[in-house]
C-alpha cells in the first residue's frame, strides 16, 4: 500500500518533539513508512510515556530549542529533506505558572528551527505545527478560518498566535528565494488517543484517576472544543508534507485540520461518551475559580477539504472508543497497542476512500 504516494520511503524527515504525545504517534507512523527518522527532543518528562513504550530506533539529538547553536548543529548533522516541528510547551495551565518559558520555548525555540533550516541545503519542506487555539476567540458559534485575525488571552494561545506571525514572516523575507524551503504551519483541534500522561489535560488525568481508584474532579464541564484523535491531524500533517515535498509553492501556507461538525462538544458531553466504553471513569466538578480558558472554539477545515482534499476518518465515537480501547489494553494488560490502531484507523481509511490512501 503507497500512502501519502509513498513519499516518505527512504526519505530524511526530521521530527522535533518526537517524544512528546503527538510527536511520538508521528514517528512511529513515519517509522511504518518507511522513512530515514531523526529526531529533536528533550527527554520525557514522565517515567511512563509513550515514546519509550515504542522503542523506535532513530537517530536521536536531546537538546532544548532555545539553544540555537544546538539545533542548527544536530540539523548539518542529520541533513533533513522534510522537518515536521512539534517541539513546543503545549500546556495551557503550565503556561501561567511559567510564561517566560513558554514564549521561550514556542517563540524562539520555532525561530531557532526555521533559522537552521534556511542555512541548510537539504531542507526542502517544513511543516511547523501550532495550534487550534492560535486565534482571536470571540466565542463564535461558527468554526474559525485560516484567515480569522490571530490572538490569545492565556501565554500559550499568544505565544501559538506569535509563531504563525513569525512563520510567516519568515516566509515572506527569507523562503521566497529561488529553492528555499517550502513553509507551511498546521492548526489541529483538541488531539485525543492513547498514550498521553501529560499533566492538565481531561483525558490523562483522568486515566490516572482510575488508576488511582479515584474520581477526576473537572474545571469546565461545558466548555466545547474540537476534539478529534490524533491520527487524525498526522494525516493532515503528512498530507501536507506530501505536498510540499512534491514542490507545490501554493501550498506554503496556514491549515486547519478540525474534526466534523459533529466532533464539536463540551468536556462532560466527552466524558459521557467515554464513560460507555470504559465504565471504571468517574468524574465531578470542582467550584474553585480557575485561569481563564476559552469556553466555545471551533475550527473550519474547508481550506483543507478543499485543497488538500483532507477529511476526518473517524467519528468522535470511534476515536474516543479508539482512545479507552488503548489505555484500558495498557492498564490491564500492559499492552502497547498503538500498532493495530494505526492499522485499523488506515483500514478504516481505505474503506472511506480518503486521498492519501490513492495516490
Amino acid at each position: 500500500m503507497m500512502l501519502f504516494g509513498d513519499t516518505y520511503r527512504d526519505r530524511r524527515v526530521l521530527v522535533t518533539g518526537h517524544t512528546g504525545f503527538k510527536g511520538s504517534w508521528l514517528t512511529f507512523w513515519l517509522n511504518q513508512l518507511g522513512a530515514q527518522i531523526g529526531c529533536i527532543s528533550l527527554n520525557p518528562e514522565s517515567e511512563l510515556n509513550h515514546w519509550d513504550l515504542l522503542n523506535l530506533s532513530v537517530e536521536d539529538f536531546r537538546l532544548d530549542i532555545q539553544n540555537a547553536e544546538k539545533v542548527r548543529a544536530a540539523i548539518e548533522v542529520f541533513r533533513p529533506e522534510i522537518v515536521f516541528h512539534l517541539a513546543a510547551q503545549s500546556l495551557v495551565r503550565r503556561s501561567y505558572r511559567k510564561p517566560i518559558e513558554n514564549w521561550s520555548s514556542n517563540v524562539m525555540g520555532t525561530a531557532h528551527v526555521l533559522e537552521a533550516c534556511r542555512h541548510i541545503e537539504s531542507v526542502k519542506a517544513i511543516v511547523a505545527v501550532t495550534t487550534d487555539k492560535v486565534y482571536a476567540n470571540k466565542e463564535w458559534p461558527w468554526g474559525y478560518r485560516e484567515n480569522d485575525r490571530l490572538g490569545g488571552h492565556d501565554p500559550y494561545s499568544a505565544s501559538k498566535a506569535a509563531c504563525e506571525l513569525l512563520i510567516d514572516s519568515y516566509r515572506k523575507a527569507f523562503y521566497c528565494e529561488d529553492n528555499a524551503p517550502l513553509l507551511a504551519s498546521a492548526r489541529a483541534g483538541n488531539v485525543i488517543g492513547g498514550g498521553d500522561w501529560s499533566e492538565d489535560r481531561l483525558i490523562p488525568d483522568l486515566i490516572r484517576s482510575v488508576c488511582q481508584d479515584e474520581s477526576l474532579t473537572i474545571r469546565s464541564p461545558h466548555a466545547t472544543r474540537p476534539w478529534q484523535h490524533v491520527l487524525e491531524c498526522l494525516t493532515g500533517y503528512l498530507l501536507l508534507g506530501q505536498r510540499l515535498l512534491d514542490g507545490r509553492e501554493e501550498d506554503g501556507c496556514a491549515w486547519n485540520f478540525g474534526p466534523a461538525l459533529e466532533g464539536n462538544r463540551t468536556v462532560e458531553e466527552v466524558l459521557v461518551l467515554l464513560q460507555e466504553y470504559w465504565p471504571k471513569l468517574k468524574w465531578g466538578q470542582t467550584d474553585t475559580q480557575q485561569p481563564h480558558e476559552s469556553s466555545l472554539l471551533y475550527l473550519d477545515h474547508a481550506k483543507a477539504k478543499a485543497g488538500l482534499e483532507w477529511q476526518p476518518v473517524w467519528s468522535l465515537e470511534q476515536a474516543l472508543q479508539a482512545t479507552a480501547d488503548w489505555y484500558r489494553q495498557f492498564h490491564e494488560q500492559g499492552a502497547v497497542p498503538t500498532g493495530s490502531q494505526l492499522t485499523k484507523y488506515i483500514d478504516d481509511a481505505c474503506s472511506a476512500g480518503v486521498s492519501w490512501t490513492l495516490r
